[in-house]
C-alpha cells in the first residue's frame, strides 16, 4: 500500500521532537508499505528506508515551532493544507495517516480523493487549549469539540496513545476503530550519512550547558540528585515542583534538583522563583537540550520526577525512564496511573507537601528506589517492547487495508 503521513510538526527537531511520527512511519515502511511524509520545513531529515520526506517552506523568520497550539502553527498549517492537496492530486494514496490537527483538513479531503483515513490522536485537541492556556473562548472550545468529534467518526481507524484517551474516543465512535499504540519506543533514531549540504545529527548535540553543569555536579552525590526533563508549560507543575523541593532541601541538605528544558524566558522566571524560595544553590537549569543529552542527564541522577497536575496522556519520557530502569517519582493523576502503579514507582498527590514526601522517600530509601526501577524495566520489556509495538501497527494497517 501507499501511505501519506501528514504530520504538522517540525520533523525531526532536536527539541520537542515528534518521536511518534518517526516510529509509526518507520514501522509502516518495515512492514512493506511505501510512505510519503509531509511535515514542516523546520527539522532534520532522518533515515527511513521506503519513506520520502516532503516539506513545506521553513519560514524560519517565525522562529522555532513551539509545542502546543499557537498562531504560528495556524499559519504553517495553511501551507500544510495546500501541500496535502498538491500531493493528493499528483499521487494515488491508499491511506492517509493524519497526526493531530491534520485530521481536520484530511477528514474533508477523504471523500474527494477516496483514501482510507487514520487519525493519530495524540491528545484531545480541545483539552490542549486548556493545558497550554491558548484561549478561554467558549466558542473556540465548542468549535474544536465539534471538529474533533467529526474527525473521530469520519476516520477509518483512530490511534490513541493511552487508555484514557481510548475511553474518550470510544465514547464518540465504534470501539473496533480504536487502536491503542502507546508512544513507548525509545530506540535510537537513524540518521543518514552526514552531508555538508544539509542538516546533520551533530545539530542535536549542544555542549554549551556542560561547563556549568559539571561545576554544579562536582561536589554532589549523583544519588541525591533528582531530575526533571521536559517542557515548562503550565500543566507540568514546575512552580509546585520547586516549592516541594524547598521542603526537600531543608530535610536533605545535600539534595539537588536538575531541570532540563524550558525556553529562556521560562528558565529565567523559574530561576527567580528558586531564588525567592532560597534554593538557588540546590537547583540547576540547563535550558533546552536535545533528547539524547537530556536522557544522559536523567541517567546520571538518583531518580527522575514528573510533577504534572493535568492531562490524561502518558508522557513519552515515562516509557524511556521505565526502559532504562530509572526510579520514577510521579503525581497520582491519570496521565501517570494508567501505566504506573505503587509497585514500580513512587506516586504522590499533586500538593507540594505530598510531592516533597515522595522525593524524600526516593532519595532516602535508595534500595527501594532501585528495586522499583528494576521492576519498571521488566514491566516495560513485557508490555511496551518493539515487538509489541510492531504487532499493534500491523493490526492497525490490517484494519484499514
Amino acid at each position: 500500500m501507499k501511505v501519506l503521513v501528514v504530520a504538522p510538526q517540525p520533523f525531526f527537531s532536536p527539541r520537542g521532537t515528534p518521536f511518534s511520527v518517526y516510529y509509526r512511519t518507520r514501522i509502516t515502511c518495515e512492514l512493506g508499505h511505501y510512505v510519503d511524509l509531509l511535515t514542516y520545513g523546520q527539522g532534520v531529515d532522518v533515515d527511513i528506508p521506503g519513506c520520502r520526506i516532503k516539506r513545506i517552506p521553513a519560514l524560519r523568520w517565525l522562529g522555532p515551532v513551539r509545542t502546543g497550539p499557537s498562531l504560528q502553527k495556524l499559519l504553517l498549517d495553511v501551507f500544510m493544507i495546500a501541500w496535502t492537496v498538491g500531493l493528493l492530486l499528483r499521487h494515488r494514496y491508499d491511506i492517509v495517516h493524519a497526526h493531530e490537527e491534520a485530521v481536520f483538513w484530511c477528514r474533508w479531503l477523504k471523500p474527494l480523493f477516496r483514501f482510507r483515513l487514520v487519525y493519530d490522536m495524540h491528545s484531545s485537541l480541545p483539552q490542549q487549549l486548556d493545558n497550554f492556556e491558548f484561549t478561554n473562548s467558549r466558542i473556540v472550545h465548542k468549535l474544536f469539540e465539534k471538529l474533533e468529534t467529526s474527525a473521530v467518526r469520519a476516520a477509518d481507524a483512530v490511534i490513541v496513545i493511552c487508555p484514557a484517551l481510548g475511553a474518550f474516543a470510544k465514547s464518540l465512535t465504534a470501539h473496533e476503530k480504536i487502536v491503542l499504540i502507546e508512544n513507548s519506543l525509545c530506540d535510537p533514531v537513524r540518521f543518514p550519512v552526514d552531508d555538508p549540504n544539509q542538516n546533520t545529527p551533530q545539530q542535536f548535540t549542544n555542549a554549551d550547558y556542560l561547563p556549568a553543569l559539571e561545576q554544579w555536579m562536582a561536589s554532589r552525590d549523583p544519588e541525591k540528585v533528582l531530575t526533571y526533563a521536559g517542557t515548562f508549560e503550565v500543566y507540568q507543575g514546575i512552580d509546585r515542583l520547586l516549592a516541594a523541593f524547598a521542603i526537600v532541601a531543608a530535610r536533605i541538605p545535600d539534595a539537588g534538583l536538575l531541570l532540563a528544558g524550558g525556553l529562556p524566558r521560562e528558565v529565567d522566571r523559574f530561576r527567580s522563583l528558586a531564588e525567592q524560595l532560597g534554593i538557588a544553590d540546590f537547583v540547576h537549569f540547563t535550558g533546552q537540550l536535545s533528547q539524547p543529552d537530556a536522557q544522559k542527564l536523567v541517567g546520571m541522577a538518583g531518580a527522575s520526577i514528573s510533577p504534572r497536575f493535568a492531562g490524561n496522556n502518558t508522557p513519552m519520557k515515562i516509557y524511556q525512564l521505565m526502559a532504562d530502569g530509572i526510579p520514577i517519582v510521579a503525581t497520582r493523576i491519570e496521565s501517570h496511573t494508567q501505566i504506573l502503579n505503587d509497585e514500580i514507582s513512587i506516586l504522590s498527590d499533586v500538593t507540594a507537601d505530598a510531592l516533597a514526601d515522595a522525593m524524600i522517600t526516593a532519595l532516602s530509601d535508595r534500595e527501594r528506589s532501585r528495586e522499583m526501577g528494576k521492576r519498571a524495566q521488566a514491566w516495560y520489556a513485557e508490555h511496551y517492547s518493539g515487538k509489541a509495538y510492531t504487532a499493534k501497527m500491523r493490526k492497525l494497517l490490517s484494519l484499514v487495508a
